[in-house]
């Protein structure tokens, strides 16, 4: 990952810094292991995120499906 900074606009390179590491999903997975976590809480957490990223599936695939 490489950020450049033009015109000492230190700034908007920390901005985007930041976007592209919330965008990679570093902070996430940082925060995840910044304490040991279960194998069973895990799993739960796993299946939760799985069935979240279903149902906002699901509710985009219903709210831009055509009209005909």
């Amino acid at each position: 990952m490489e950020i450049r900074v033009n015109g000492n606009d230190l700034e908007r390179a920390l901005k985007l810094l930041k976007r592209q590491l919330q965008k990679d999903g570093l902070l996430k997975e940082l925060k995840k292991r910044r304490f040991y976590e279960k194998p069973s809480v895990k799993l739960k957490t796993k299946q939760r995120e799985a069935q979240k990223r279903r149902a906002k599936n699901a509710r985009q695939a219903r709210q831009y499906r055509p009209l005909s």
